[in-house]
């Protein structure tokens, strides 16, 4: 895959600074002057080069071979948007993102992998960038080569990358607008998190959309990204999300699993430069428990 870009009188002289500046990581760096290479206004060029102003600097990035540990999964996906660097899909409740020891052979990965393969892509390894629970709903963002995934991961920490969630929790009386400012930590005792002192700083933001007699729909957004925050926060305020048998969510409400979705996904893509917005309508076991 090849990527070409021009140097302004701004950036950096020497390659490798200048490359960093366009997502090329340190080890993608060291990847490229061994499999790759660098061509300078169409020459063949070392590391080692300096540029010039308005120079066109190619990079040849080899191909993401196959992982024949990860298998191969016929079963579809729901596109939402797909182009030569990005794959965005919707998933439903109860599909594992990734391999695990419970299962490897069909996960949304091994899905993505047999969509890739039946498109004839060159590059074969999904990489997932916003990742959702077993039992939470709505949109994925997956890189489809490494340079997609090392912009991706900068733009998650330059807080570039906005994501929306969805979810309806029990009880009501929450404020029109608020923030859960609560640091979480791993359950020593347990396979959740829990609220504690000794956690990672956790910020969520939320807005009521709907009240119900005994259930509320509210409209959040992450300002930090731990394990399971939205169902650990709202759980510690009293107000536990429907569903969500692990932090103690009301089973009797209609739905098995948490009330949570992914229902936005916002960012500019480095690539095109364009802004990229898209939007995934709540699962339908979560509109019963709000008609």
């Amino acid at each position: 895959m090849k990527f070409t870009w021009q140097k302004t009188a701004t950036e950096p002289k020497t390659l490798k600074k200048f490359l960093n500046g366009h997502g090329i990581s340190h080890r993608m760096y060291k990847t490229l002057k061994t499999d790759g290479r660098f061509n300078i206004n169409g020459q063949p060029a070392t590391s080692e080069v300096i540029i010039q102003t308005g120079d066109q600097v190619e990079v040849v990035l080899p191909d993401e071979k196959s992982d024949p540990q990860v298998v191969v999964s016929d079963q579809p996906i729901n596109v939402v948007f797909e182009d030569e660097n990005w794959l965005v899909v919707n998933k439903p409740a109860g599909l594992t993102v990734v391999p695990g020891p419970a299962n490897r052979e069909d996960t949304l990965v091994n899905r993505i992998k047999g969509h890739l393969i039946q498109e004839g892509a060159k590059n074969l390894v999904p990489h997932i960038i916003t990742r959702l629970d077993r039992f939470t709903s709505g949109l994925v963002l997956v890189a489809k080569h490494r340079l997609a995934n090392s912009l991706a991961n900068e733009m998650l920490a330059g807080k570039q990358l906005h994501k929306r969630y969805q979810a309806v929790v029990s009880g009501i009386g929450l404020p029109s607008h608020g923030h859960i400012e609560k640091a979480i930590a791993k359950d020593p005792d347990g396979f959740g998190q829990l609220i504690s002192q000794d956690g990672k700083p956790a910020d969520t933001e939320y807005w009521v959309l709907k009240e119900m007699i005994d259930r509320t729909l509210v409209d959040v957004v992450l300002h930090t990204g731990r394990t399971h925050q939205i169902r650990v926060h709202f759980a510690a305020i009293g107000h536990p999300l429907l569903g969500d048998q692990l932090y103690h969510g009301p089973m009797n409400r209609g739905i098995d699993r948490q009330a949570l979705h992914a229902t936005m996904l916002d960012f500019a893509d480095p690539f095109s430069r364009k802004s990229m917005r898209f939007k995934s309508p709540l699962a339908k076991d979560i509109t019963q428990l709000i008609d």
